[in-house]
């Protein structure tokens, strides 16, 4: 296992962790102001620890990936009407 694999392993345990300890704690003390921790910024974080610095412009961040991820989920909606166009055609193809 390469270093970056253990430390992003170790950062979804922490991750795990927190997440499972963070609604006890927020129970237990109402009066206390809370800070904003954002999990996609500390795994962009350790991620770009683990690379060299030449290079940490050249890879893209994990939320920079995640994103281009969610513009995937358009893509079926963007081919509508490609493939209602198509629609007859596929009826005299056949399987």
């Amino acid at each position: 296992m390469t270093q970056a694999k253990r430390a992003l392993a170790a950062l979804a345990l922490a991750t795990g962790a927190s997440a499972l300890a963070a609604p006890a704690a927020s129970a237990a003390s109402p009066g206390l102001p809370t800070g904003t921790l954002s999990v996609m910024d500390t795994v962009d974080t350790l991620a770009a620890s683990s690379l060299a610095p030449e290079h940490r412009e050249q890879v893209p961040s994990a939320s920079q990936q995640l994103a281009g991820l969610n513009r995937l989920a358009g893509v079926p909606h963007d081919l509508d009407p490609l493939t209602s166009q198509l629609a007859p055609v596929t009826g005299l193809l056949g399987a």
